[in-house]
Parts: structure tokens; C-alpha cells; sequence
């Protein structure tokens, strides 16, 4: 029987522009460890010492407190985590999904879920991500990047003679499509590259793959059920991923065997190659001749009941509180 008196703290809130869903991840599994009998706390490291005292305020709209970067360092140092046997990490996007908190924690000696601070920084960063799956025989989409100090006449030279138009621009270190745009002329490209750079220093430019998005989690070094996505608006966006009723959900998805199987393998081609642990989502692009096009990897996909890891974990016969369950018990055997 595995040791439910151990001590648990989710990390909620955070500080990324993730920090809304990263509130609606932590909910669901706060109620699902309290339903397993677990001890358990919650923890926003953006608010550093000063923690909400109800843990209503945790999950509320307005703030409690002041949101600061430099708070997450004193909530790893304080007490608050002298009792803790193991942190959930429910962050999502920057300060907590690439790797600054998995360090932090490390540091103090304290288990975490989900990927190490390596794996967690590398899949953070996208074109670094994809320099390894071509070195491992994933297939993706041509790109390159461009920083702060770019010129426009040479990018659109060098996206003239790579890929062309459509393309996608976005921050080379953001997840939930944030400050990501899908450029149609070159007319649309200077705003867009602007807009991507008020989320990071680094700016990724990818050619666009026409066709279907597909997504497979994976647990435990087991690919799920492939799920494809079919967002009403045409883009899967931030809008289509977090507002109720914009987009479909199919699970298995209905397409070729061959196919279906080819995902599963290249999701976790692609989560090996980044040394990924326990969990994680592999998202894709199925062009229109059934190719796939690995993304990126998210090694803290959103975890509401109704997101898409638990989704595929119940096509597979897992229930959301048995999906947390064995995060939990993967992530303290891989971390004694």
C-alpha cells in the first residue's frame, strides 16, 4: 500500500502570462489528492511569505498579494516547505514549467512531479527542442529565429527562401499559444514579430502546416489514446483552448491505424529525446497527406478534469484521481 501520509503542497498561480489556467490546473488536483486521502497544502510562489490564509483566495480572480518574480526564490528558501514530502508542480508557462522551480527545488532537497529542471528548460525552449528532434529522426516544420535587434528586410528574405507564407510566428518560450500569430503576408509579419517579442527575447518563426492538430500524452513512458482537436474558429488559440464550447475534442482520434500508431511513437521519440519523467503532452501537426509535424513538448500540460491529458488518460480506462495518483507515485520512486 503506498504511504498516503505523506506531505503534498501544490504549486498554484505562479507568475507567467499562464498564471489564470495555471489556478484552474491546481483546483482539480487539490480536490483530486484531498480525495485520495493525501495531506495537503497550497502554495502560490508569486506570493512569496505571504500566503493566502483560505484557500478560497488561492483560486480568486483578484490577487491576494503582490505578484514578484523574485518571490518564488523566498518561498523555495522559507518555511513553508520545512513538512513537504513532495511539490505538484500546477504551474503553467514561464518561472515554472522551464525549469527555474525544478532547480530551486532541487537545491532545497525536495521532490517534485513531473520532468527534471533539464528536461523542463529544454522543451521550454522550442528551437532548441527541435535542433533535437532532427537529430532523432522527429519530423517538424522548417523554422528559424531572430532576436530583439532584427531587420525586417532580412527576415523576409530568409522566410522567402525557406518556407514562404502562411507562417507562425510566436515567442520561442511561451506555451498556451501565447503571443502566437499565423502571418499570411508579409505585410502582417512586423506586428506580429512585435507582439511575440513582448513575451520573450527570442522570437520563433515556423512554416505553417496545413491540416489537422493532434495531441498524445504520455505516462509513465506509455503513449495514450492520440487526440485530435478540431477548434470551431479554424486556429486552436488561446481563445479556442480556454473558452467552453470553442472547440472539439475526439479520443481516439478517427484516423488511420498506421497513422494513429506513428503519433503514438513519435510522441514518445520526442519525449525520450528531452529526457522527459512521468508525464507530459506531445502535440502535433497532421498535414493533409497524414504526416506528422512534432511542436513541442509541454512537461506540465493543464490538468483540469476536462483538459486534454486526463481526457486521453480516460480513453485509456484512467480516472482523473487515478491519473494523480500515479503522477505522484512516479514522481517520488524516480525521485528518492
Amino acid at each position: 500500500m503506498f504511504d498516503t501520509k505523506i506531505n503534498i503542497a501544490v504549486f498554484v498561480g505562479g507568475t507567467s502570462p499562464e498564471r489564470e489556467v495555471s489556478k484552474s490546473s491546481a483546483k482539480a488536483i487539490y480536490k483530486a489528492i484531498k480525495d485520495l486521502g493525501y495531506n495537503c497544502t497550497l502554495i502560490d510562489p508569486a506570493y512569496g511569505i505571504n500566503q493566502p490564509d483560505d484557500e478560497k483566495k488561492f483560486f480568486s480572480d483578484d490577487d491576494y498579494s503582490e505578484i514578484k518574480n523574485e518571490n518564488i526564490i523566498k518561498t523555495i528558501n522559507s518555511n513553508l516547505l520545512d513538512d513537504i514530502d513532495l511539490v505538484f508542480i500546477a504551474l503553467h508557462g514561464k518561472w515554472g514549467e522551464d525549469g527555474i522551480i525544478q532547480s530551486l527545488l532541487e537545491l532545497r532537497g525536495i521532490r517534485y512531479t513531473g520532468s527534471g529542471a533539464f528536461s523542463s528548460a529544454i522543451s521550454m525552449d522550442k528551437a532548441l527542442s527541435k535542433i533535437i528532434f532532427k537529430e532523432n529522426k522527429i519530423n517538424n516544420a522548417d523554422s528559424f529565429t531572430i532576436a530583439n535587434q532584427y531587420k525586417i528586410d532580412e527576415v523576409l528574405k530568409k522566410i522567402n527562401n525557406k518556407h514562404g507564407y502562411p507562417c507562425v510566428i510566436k515567442p520561442n518560450d511561451q506555451g498556451s499559444t501565447v503571443g502566437l500569430t499565423i502571418v499570411n503576408e508579409k505585410d502582417d509579419l512586423q506586428s506580429a514579430i512585435d507582439f511575440a517579442l513582448q513575451f520573450s527575447d527570442i522570437v520563433l518563426i515556423e512554416k505553417y502546416i496545413a491540416g489537422r492538430e493532434m495531441t498524445v500524452a504520455i505516462l509513465d513512458d506509455e503513449a495514450l489514446p492520440v487526440l485530435e482537436i478540431i477548434p470551431k474558429s479554424g486556429f486552436y488559440d488561446y481563445k479556442s483552448k480556454y473558452t467552453s464550447g470553442m472547440s472539439e475534442y475526439i479520443v481516439p482520434a478517427d484516423i488511420p491505424k498506421y497513422v494513429f500508431i506513428k503519433l503514438q511513437e513519435q510522441a514518445l521519440a520526442a519525449f525520450k529525446s528531452l529526457r522527459c519523467k512521468v508525464y507530459g503532452r506531445v502535440d502535433f501537426r497532421l498535414s493533409e497527406d497524414n504526416t506528422p509535424y512534432c511542436l513541442e513538448v509541454n512537461t506540465l500540460p493543464g490538468m483540469t478534469a476536462t483538459s486534454l491529458v486526463p481526457k486521453m488518460a480516460n480513453a485509456a480506462g484512467i480516472s482523473f484521481n487515478e491519473l494523480i495518483e500515479r503522477i505522484i507515485r512516479l514522481s517520488i520512486d524516480g525521485k528518492k
